[in-house]
């Protein structure tokens, strides 16, 4: 017999752990290793905390792909993508 498959409530939606999404979890889970590697946990383990709940916060109360946005704008393009045009740019001439 077969397991049910889980389908997500939107199609672009993160896998979540526990009650954080995949995207929340990120910055809690690198700020845990570096602070494991340097033997400061405690000190990294709240910063990590503190930076998930303000991405959290961020991300409810702002437009999709906002974080792509703002790092596109501070001059780290993630995409290879030839349809961005410079943020710069402020008219558009056909």
């Amino acid at each position: 017999m077969r397991k049910p498959t889980k389908i997500p409530q939107r199609v672009d939606e993160f896998p979540h752990f526990l009650l954080w999404s995949l995207d929340e979890m990120a910055p809690l889970m690198f700020l845990v290793i570096i602070g494991m590697l340097f033997d400061a946990l405690g000190i990294c383990l709240v910063i990590g905390l503190v930076a998930t709940n303000a991405y959290r916060r961020i991300r409810e109360n702002s437009p999709d792909g906002i974080l792509l946005h703002t790092l596109y704008k501070m001059g780290i393009p993630l995409t290879k993508s030839k349809t961005m045009i410079n943020v710069f740019i402020r008219r558009l001439f056909p």
